[in-house]
């Protein structure tokens, strides 16, 4: 069983250095976001053996502050440890790398890390399979909608639950590229 204190400890870091931003098209706090993906975290840790269950709840609440914020590597580590800041690097895009590679990239690192990693990534897209952003052009959502296929044929087998959500949240995201319910 996951431990709350680490929990905690993780949200409230992710929580602050989340502080001043928005989840993009909306009118609340990223730590919604955040939040959403422990959730799934939660839930599939009720359903499924995954492993490391405190690597993955951390994991979940603070994959994005390298990559959204000013969130210093050291920190992550000083704080949380070596393993999960590898989780972290694991689900932060490589901007180093073109555009149309950098998903392939993160999806190596990510099987490298394991289980727990790959299940916060299947999360964290299941949480963004949601109605996009306003100003999202079609060719944008489906681009998106491509980019989710592949995250589920590279990681599906790594939970049947999460594998089984993230399938129905790209089959009901189709809608959104055939008609104006954005």
């Amino acid at each position: 069983m996951w431990v709350q204190e680490k929990y905690q400890k993780a949200i409230a870091f992710a929580g602050y250095a989340h502080k001043n931003q928005l989840v993009p098209g909306k009118e609340y706090n990223y730590i919604v976001h955040v939040s959403n993906v422990a959730a799934e975290i939660a839930r599939l840790i009720m359903i499924e053996n995954i492993g490391d269950e405190d690597l993955a709840i951390q994991c979940a609440l603070l994959h994005d502050v390298i990559e959204d914020t000013n969130t210093k590597i050291d920190d992550i580590k000083n704080e949380f440890g070596e393993k999960v800041l590898n989780g972290i690097l694991a689900l932060t895009k490589n901007d180093n790398i073109i555009k149309e590679n950098r998903i392939k990239d993160s999806l190596e690192r990510i099987k490298e890390q394991g289980k727990e990693i790959a299940c916060v990534k299947m999360a964290d897209r299941i949480t963004n399979l949601q109605r996009p952003p306003k100003y999202w052009k079609k060719e944008k959502i489906k681009k998106y909608m491509a980019e989710s296929i592949i995250i589920y044929d590279e990681l599906k087998g790594y939970s049947i639950f999460l594998g089984n959500r993230l399938k129905d949240k790209i089959k009901e995201y189709e809608k959104y590229l055939y008609n104006n319910q954005i």
